[in-house]
């Protein structure tokens, strides 16, 4: 698999995670057409892409790993940060330079960017034919034809009840044993430096039973792990009424069975003890008692949590519209720690500079990371974006430079607590699932143990898709080093 990702892993790292992408794999069933794809971004992103090619798969399309040899190109884009809008563009630029001598090849743009700015990249940049926001990705293949017939394809409509639950995703780069599956769309978050609510529309969860039937086929197919996805999974909630599934009297309502985000990670236990569920992204204000309770009952979900904070003071929190303060934060790590003990893994998202944020609230961030000890995070310095509600309320006005300097502190903040987390674990016993080749060496395999912490381990005769106990012997700030325990 890591041929065919291109992982933008040696960046600054306030430009690393906007720029992380990955791109379609080899696809040869024998179809008439070939569709490349590079995604941008989040999870989430990735997970839509594999949406995408299974649409495109049933209108004629096989995808290729090598967009020379494309009849259509599709980014699939993010706006969280101006760098990655800009990093797209330059993408857009180059594969213009292919198609100013091929004519035929269509080039569209899916997602947030295109949600954002559909007039702008149609009209005044002429980079692309087609743009489709990420509730209409059923309208393709209609747009890609109306672009090979020289019109200008644009779908942008945001749905309410959009999941594509029906949908079976063709898993690109797939290594066999880890996939993702979304649970929800949207968000009803209005977080103030946000552009998610105004990209992907308003919240909406998936039929359960469509989840699980998801993952029992992935099991079929071999798949040892799932990864649940949703801007805020937490928030999941699903019955026949609230999604309008159904059309009920009086008396079915009676007997309408509500499934709230612990009920759904419960049913996705059951599938298998074989299977490991993990899940992402938890919203402070919304993970629960109910949710850390069932993590502990069933072995095979992962002891991992992301839990974004963004900032670690109280008013900063305020003007980002996060709905919770330091302490409540801090609570609620306290009762992941006691529900779930001291080896569950904790990560989070920082943002650095934020509108008025003065150097004794920057000063709370960093002694928040040392309460907390994040055993990772992703740090990046305020980025503001247009028409999101700290755009239009408050004026970004810390410095450039002094921006760059709290991010350095905090990135330097959380590789101490990283390697101090990492030390841990050493002489300790883990099972970890084998996801591949290590990059580094042929010899050496990398898998994850439950904490979501990549242990490398040497080959010997391992094979991928194998559960394996390690005793973990070394660690760096970012990877753990295990022998195999026999």
């Amino acid at each position: 698999m890591d041929n065919l990702i291109k992982d933008i892993d040696i960046l600054p790292a306030d430009e690393a995670q906007a720029c992380e992408y990955k791109v379609t794999a080899e696809e040869n069933t024998g179809k008439s057409k070939k569709l490349y794809i590079e995604s941008y971004g989040c999870q989430m992103n990735f997970s839509d892409s594999e949406i995408v090619a299974s649409i495109m798969k049933e209108n004629g399309f096989d995808t290729t790993a090598t967009f020379e040899n494309a009849d259509v190109i599709f980014l699939n884009t993010c706006s969280i940060r101006d760098k990655a809008e800009q990093t797209v563009r330059k993408r857009l630029q180059q594969f213009n330079q292919i198609k100013s001598n091929r004519p035929d090849l269509t080039i569209g743009v899916l997602g947030c960017m295109a949600e954002r700015l559909k007039e702008k990249l149609l009209e005044e940049e002429h980079l692309v034919d087609v743009v489709v926001g990420p509730d209409a990705y059923r309208d393709l293949p209609n747009l890609v034809m109306a672009a090979e017939e020289g019109q200008k394809g644009v779908n942008t409509f945001l749905s309410r009840e959009e999941t594509y639950a029906d949908i079976s995703p063709v898993r690109l780069n797939s290594n066999g044993v880890s996939a993702f599956i979304s649970i929800m769309r949207g968000c009803d978050n209005m977080c103030s430096f946000c552009v998610v609510p105004f990209t992907r529309g308003r919240e909406r969860s998936r039929d359960p039973h469509s989840i699980v039937k998801e993952a029992q086929e992935l099991v079929a197919k071999g798949y040892k792990e799932v990864t649940l996805l949703g801007q805020n999974v937490d928030s999941y909630k699903w019955s026949p009424e609230e999604n309008n599934k159904a059309r009920l009297n009086k008396k079915e309502a009676e007997h309408i069975q509500i499934v709230n985000f612990a009920g759904l990670l419960e049913m996705v236990a059951k599938i298998s003890p074989s299977l490991r569920i993990r899940f992402s992204t938890s919203h402070p204000k919304d993970i629960t008692d109910e949710v850390l309770y069932t993590m502990k009952r069933y072995d095979n979900i992962c002891k991992y949590i992301h839990l974004p904070v963004q900032s670690g003071n109280s008013r900063i929190l305020d003007l980002m519209n996060r709905t919770y303060d330091r302490e409540w934060y801090l609570e609620r790590v306290a009762k992941i720690r006691e529900i779930l003990g001291e080896e569950c893994g904790i990560s989070s998202d920082m943002i650095a500079g934020f509108c008025s944020e003065t150097e004794e609230e920057h000063r709370d961030t960093l002694s928040l990371m040392d309460l907390v000890q994040y055993d990772f995070s992703y740090m990046f310095y305020y980025s503001e974006r247009p028409g999101t509600l700290a755009a239009k309320k408050y004026t970004d006005d810390i410095p450039l430079e002094i921006k760059k300097r709290r991010l350095q502190e905090i990135i330097e903040k959380q590789n101490q607590l990283s390697l101090v987390r990492n030390q841990m674990d050493i002489g300790k016993y883990q099972e970890i699932l084998i996801e591949g080749v290590s990059k580094r060496s042929e010899d050496y395999l990398k898998g994850r143990n439950s904490a979501n912490k990549v242990v490398i381990v040497p080959k010997e005769d391992l094979e991928i898709g194998q559960y394996v106990t390690v005793k973990i012997t070394d660690c760096s700030s970012a990877t753990l080093f295990g022998e195999i325990s026999r």
